[in-house]
């Protein structure tokens, strides 16, 4: 088992990354239909938290604390 700073070093970058994209997704749909209400904003970043690991792990680059 790894410790803490450990599982935190193999996950920070992948936190950011999921950071930025839902603050770009939140831009790109707040752009498109000139205001998202807070309900869709919620859907859409827990669609991103959600999406993010699986399409990582698909693509082969997840970080060891996240694979099966």
């Amino acid at each position: 088992m790894s410790s803490t700073g450990e599982k935190v070093r193999q996950l920070a970058p992948h936190w950011a990354v999921m950071f930025v994209a839902m603050f770009a997704a939140l831009a790109v749909a707040d752009r498109i239909t000139g205001g998202l209400g807070v309900v869709a904003s919620l859907v859409l970043v827990l669609a991103i938290a959600f999406a993010y690991p699986f399409a990582v792990r698909t693509l082969g680059v997840a970080p060891a604390v996240w694979r099966r």
